[in-house]
């Protein structure tokens, strides 16, 4: 991996906890790079996810796009967010950051924090906004600020538009995959770690498409039934940290370990919660054809060739869940409105489009969809540079 154009790490002076941000490259002077709150986050993990986005960022560039691509970026916390010094650590934690973000960092949501934890956190240390950097970029910037608050006031049964849009990117990649192999949807099963903002939209979704999720894993275990689990009765019933209640189950539905969705009898398996849920041990557990990989570098680099060695694919964060990120920007751009039915057209236009692509050099290059996917980005990201230049 290249050497980062930045990397810091920030104490805090109250409890010693760590932050960290990494820049892995600039884009017309901006990148792009939600912020993560989680026991045990280090800067090597930042660094990674930095590195990611600027991939992601490039898979997504259309020259016919109002969006342009900016580069990657990350923040981290090494802070449990149920902690209950996490918000007052967060805050300070921006107002260190605050040159940067006023600046060349755009950031939001990540994993252990929501957006609207984030804003009100931004506005208690003096930010004007948590992608104020990205302001200069607009064509107009009061026209494009009120339409991204408009479409994050956008629910569709009782979920916002703005974890819809993951979930919707997530599902599609999924059906892509199903689809090039001549899989039905409907029938096939599927098993989630993580029922949060990306692993509760993406359960929706498959759902609606027909598959059978059958099982969800969250912070209090594993939640199973073979003939399917009801959906829409558990995003009722979760809390804030993607956590079940209990008392929503069903007589057919069973808790089992934590662990136990690693080996559910499903086709499909969407780990959409913590980093480096999936290493070179328990990836013998996998029974799944699939790895779809929501969360952020969910399977440990030794693991995949040990999974692909026994003909699980594993379909790569950096396409999977780069809808989310896509669909700010789109938004904020004005490439689509604060309307749910467009957003959803445009994430599965493109993700479809570039799950496609990315399966297709797989197979002609005879490598990873990750290796395809790296490969494309690498193609990309030269015009990027020569258009728009950048800092590295």
């Amino acid at each position: 991996m290249a050497t980062p154009l930045l990397s810091l790490t920030w104490t805090d002076h109250l409890t010693g906890r760590q932050g960290f941000l990494v820049v892995d490259r600039l884009v017309r002077g901006v990148a792009s790079g939600g912020l993560r709150m989680r026991a045990g986050c280090t800067l090597d993990e930042v660094t990674g996810l930095a590195r990611g986005m600027t991939l992601k960022e490039a898979l997504h560039y259309d020259p016919a796009s109002r969006y342009v691509p900016l580069g990657g970026a990350k923040g981290g916390i090494d802070c449990d967010p149920r902690d209950p010094g996490a918000y007052p650590l967060l805050v300070r934690y921006l107002r260190a950051m605050r040159p940067y973000i006023e600046t060349c960092w755009t950031t939001g949501e990540d994993l252990g924090l929501t957006q609207d934890l984030v804003d009100r956190a931004a506005a208690e240390a003096g930010l004007v906004s948590s992608i104020q950097a990205v302001y200069p970029l607009l064509d107009d910037e009061a026209e494009a600020r009120q339409r991204l608050r408009d479409a994050f006031a956008v629910e569709v049964d009782g979920i916002g538009l703005d974890e819809l849009a993951g979930g919707c990117g997530v599902a599609e990649a999924t059906l892509a995959a199903l689809d090039r192999a001549g899989v039905p949807a409907t029938g096939t099963r599927v098993a989630l770690q993580g029922f949060g903002t990306m692993g509760g939209a993406t359960a929706r979704f498959l759902t609606r498409a027909g598959l059978t999720v059958v099982a969800v894993a969250d912070l209090k275990g594993t939640i199973a039934n073979r003939e399917g689990l009801d959906v829409e009765a558990l995003l009722a019933a979760r809390d804030a940290h993607g956590t079940v209640d209990r008392s929503a189950l069903r007589p057919g539905d069973r808790e089992l370990p934590g662990e136990a969705w690693l080996a559910a009898d499903a086709e499909v398996l969407v780990p959409a919660a913590v980093s480096y849920a999936i290493d070179a041990g328990n990836q013998e557990r996998i029974t799944a054809r699939w790895v779809v990989e929501a969360a952020n570098m969910p399977v440990r680099p030794e693991a995949e060739p040990l999974l692909t060695a026994r003909g699980v694919t594993v379909l790569p964060d950096v396409v999977v869940n780069s809808g989310t990120n896509a669909w700010w920007w789109w938004t904020l751009f004005g490439d689509i409105g604060a309307d749910a039915e467009e957003a959803f057209a445009r994430t599965r236009r493109s993700m479809r489009a570039l799950v496609e692509r990315m399966l297709a050099r797989a197979e002609a290059d005879g490598t990873t969809p990750r290796a395809a996917a790296h490969a494309i980005a690498a193609d990309r990201l030269p015009l990027i540079a020569e258009r728009f230049g950048w800092f590295r």
